[in-house]
């Protein structure tokens, strides 16, 4: 793990905290380009009512407008959670250069936990994946919304 991974996954955990506080699940992703944070993106699934509006598609979608091109071959991703099949597929479509993702998720996750569209060699581009940078307090941060979550529930079930 390098240390620049754990910078820019921190800065990523700073936008799923955002997603956090807006009431969605708490998964954050930033862009880096020449060692530059150039797009951020943090769920907004609920508030925009898009099942598509997850961070890594926020990113990807700014970084895309950033660099005026829909290829983004030198650019790394950092997102707090495993990217799920929708985002795998763009991060793949989009030839993004690095995944460096946080905590595994056993529902969705397309890099191993569920399924693995990277593990399937392209034939011409190649996504280099670091899993498990900050994984404990990505983790964390998703268990405590989920544990408000279910809090919340019992609360209506029981009025």
């Amino acid at each position: 793990m390098l240390e620049k991974d754990i910078f820019y996954m921190k800065q990523a955990l700073a936008e799923a905290k955002k997603a956090y506080a807006k009431d969605e699940v708490p998964v954050g992703a930033v862009m880096v380009l020449d060692d530059r944070i150039v797009a951020k993106g943090y769920n907004q699934v609920e508030l925009l009512q898009d099942a598509t509006a997850h961070a890594e598609m926020l990113a990807l979608s700014t970084c895309a407008d950033f660099v005026e091109n829909w290829r983004l071959i030198d650019a790394t991703i950092y997102t707090t959670l495993e990217p799920c099949v929708m985002c795998a597929g763009a991060i793949i479509q989009c030839r993004v250069k690095r995944v460096v993702w946080g905590a595994k998720d056993i529902r969705l996750g397309a890099n191993g936990s569920f399924v693995d569209l990277f593990a399937k060699k392209h034939p011409i581009h190649q996504v280099e994946i670091v899993g498990g940078v900050l994984e404990a307090e990505s983790a964390d941060l998703l268990r405590a919304f989920f544990q408000k979550k279910r809090k919340e529930k019992k609360g209506l079930e029981l009025n």
